[in-house]
């Protein structure tokens, strides 16, 4: 399945469920949460994006096979150092206005990760987040939740700038991932 095929699916089973996360709020989630916790975030992203539905509703549990699916495929292609992590965003035909509002939710999740995952009882990890490289990736990340569509750009360059930006946060996702691995718990074999 290609990843605008597993966005649209997530997309579909949050919304069937009742969920408030979109698919890329959620992946966004999933990322910061692997590079955080690795393994032992599953529960917790699972929780959040699930919050206020329906425990009883069968589409609840069918979203939650949707996002263990995904969990898993984020954490391994992670693992596999950029060879194949890809943010799960809106189809390229999509409205550059949609493609945009995804990247900025996609942002907005990442983020929400990272901060849920340094409470007041993960010093290290909040002192890690405000040093070099990773600072400038959030501050960076930050400015894209605001990202919009610009009407009077030329269509390929905004195609052209969409692009770059994906590439960029995929190679900031794998250093954020990278930084943080001596403060995640090892992998379970």
């Amino acid at each position: 399945m290609n990843r605008h095929d597993e966005h649209d699916e997530l997309q579909a089973a949050l919304s069937r469920c009742g969920a408030t996360w979109s698919a890329p709020q959620a992946h966004g989630l999933i990322a910061a949460g692997l590079a955080v916790a690795g393994d032992e975030a599953a529960p917790r992203i699972a929780a959040a994006v699930l919050e206020g539905t329906d425990p009883a509703n069968a589409l609840r549990g069918e979203c939650a096979a949707v996002l263990a699916r995904v969990f898993d495929e984020t954490r391994d292609a992670l693992r596999q150092r950029q060879s194949g992590f890809d943010l799960l965003l809106p189809d390229d035909e999509a409205s550059n206005d949609r493609r945009a509002g995804g990247l900025a939710a996609w942002c907005e999740g990442f983020l929400h990760g990272l901060v849920a995952g340094a409470g007041a009882e993960h010093a290290e990890l909040r002192e890690q987040l405000a040093g070099e490289p990773l600072a400038d990736i959030i501050a960076d990340m930050l400015q894209i939740t605001r990202a919009a569509s610009d009407a009077d750009a030329d269509d390929e360059d905004e195609e052209e700038a969409y692009a770059e930006l994906v590439e960029y946060l995929r190679v900031a996702v794998q250093i954020v991932y990278e930084e943080l691995a001596d403060l995640r718990p090892a992998p379970a074999p």
